[in-house]
């Protein structure tokens, strides 16, 4: 059996071999095996710029790199580092198949932190390896950035955009997501018409030809960007958002001067003030007797909020149908009722929502709801709870982009 150089073996060190090997104790900080790796004498060198070969070295450099540890230490390469002396590039570093340029981590190692980063917090990650957290953030964010660029680019005939908080409601950011592959497609700072804007324009004419339905909420940037950009796609207004609407601008409404009406220590006010989140959920999810009965009493107690839960529990029923001639005549039938109803708030509702039917009644073609998005704003907290808060958007975008990559 030949000469096994072991540095080629073992540690994958193409193009170096093993020099000096010692172990190295400092007070209050973990063991370190410290591995000098000096250059194979007449191995071709590559330019890491044009990638051609050359035999001329311009000078040598000692970096320390660490790689993954060893046994109990943490590992420190001593790499002596040449640049070459490129004839198209000038002078220029020694391409290494192991190490990125420039770089002070292996990229075995790299491919490690990014790993663990998926599964725990980055302050996790680089108290383990002994790295700092911006170390461990940056090799993080240039390994999901090639992640993403990797992906196909997709032309889908459906998409759905939806906001989401960054800082508590003061700042926003649009995610967009095809319904069909379940894969998150772009996520972009703030809710304004420039702000979407540069994913149409990725798309290019022919994804945006493709495009046919946009299913969003009553935002009106929203809706004014698709309709410049793709203006042969339908607009499709979701359930939730329309039921959320109706919440807040009757039930809510109705609620509140219905509260004014009674005395403070009254048993009906005080109904009314602890029942209000009973309105927010749909009858067939009030499990409990209690609350059941709860909701009964103030029902019982009270003709116009029996009204506006009634009509709002019957508009869902509009997000049920699949031909759209039925659903205009259930519509027809519901506003008629809202107008007969004598309570301004309801009514002022149903004459806005009728600005918006054609969108709400486009979902008999194209049956497109953001409670998918709702499922990613959900994982978007996590993600933010695990790095305790981001203050690189582009990085947090990145991440969200990873964590919905599709079906397979």
């Amino acid at each position: 059996m030949g000469r096994v150089d072991y540095s080629e073996v073992l540690g994958g060190w193409q193009g170096y071999q093993l020099g000096l090997v010692q172990r190295r104790r400092v007070a209050g900080e973990p063991d370190a095996v410290w591995i000098e790796l000096v250059p194979v004498q007449g191995a071709a060198m590559r330019c890491s710029g044009c990638g051609r070969e050359s035999s001329s070295v311009h000078d040598v450099d000692e970096r320390a790199i660490r790689d993954l540890p060893i046994l109990d230490m943490q590992t420190v390469l001593v790499v002596h580092r040449r640049r070459v002396a490129c004839a198209t590039c000038g002078p220029k570093l020694e391409q290494v198949e192991w190490l990125a340029p420039y770089s002070r981590v292996t990229k075995r190692l790299a491919e490690c932190v990014a790993r663990l980063c998926e599964v725990m917090p980055i302050r996790h990650v680089a108290s383990h390896f002994g790295l700092g957290w911006e170390t461990v953030k940056t090799i993080h964010k240039r390994w999901l950035a090639q992640r993403v660029a990797a992906r196909p680019m997709v032309y889908p005939e459906a998409i759905i955009i939806d906001e989401f908080a960054l800082h508590k409601g003061r700042q926003y950011a649009t995610v967009i997501m095809d319904p069909q592959e379940k894969r998150v497609l772009w996520v972009g700072e703030g809710r304004s018409r420039e702000a979407i804007r540069p994913f149409f324009e990725s798309l290019g004419a022919q994804g945006r030809a493709r495009l046919k339905a946009v299913g969003t909420d009553m935002n009106g940037a929203y809706v004014a960007e698709i309709q410049a950009q793709c203006p042969h796609a339908a607009i499709v207004y979701d359930l939730f958002h329309v039921i959320q609407k109706y919440n807040k601008e009757v039930i809510r409404r109705v609620r509140v001067d219905e509260m004014r009406r009674w005395a403070k220590k009254h048993p009906t006010r005080e109904l009314l003030r602890r029942g209000n989140w009973l309105f927010q959920r749909t009858h067939k999810n009030i499990a409990s007797r209690k609350e059941r009965q709860t909701l009964k009493a103030i029902l019982d107690a009270n003709k116009a909020l029996f009204k506006v839960y009634v009509l709002g529990q019957d508009l869902r029923q509009l997000w049920s149908y699949r031909r759209k001639s039925a659903a205009q005549r259930f519509w027809r039938a519901w506003y008629r009722r809202a107008m007969y109803s004598r309570i301004p708030s309801l009514k002022n509702f149903a004459r806005r929502i009728a600005q918006y039917i054609d969108g709400i009644l486009a979902h008999t073609t194209w049956p497109l709801h953001t409670s998918l998005l709702e499922g990613v704003n959900n994982k978007i907290k996590v993600i933010k709870r695990m790095a305790y808060g981001f203050r690189d958007h582009q990085y947090f975008f990145l991440r969200i982009l990873n964590a919905f990559p599709g079906i397979p």
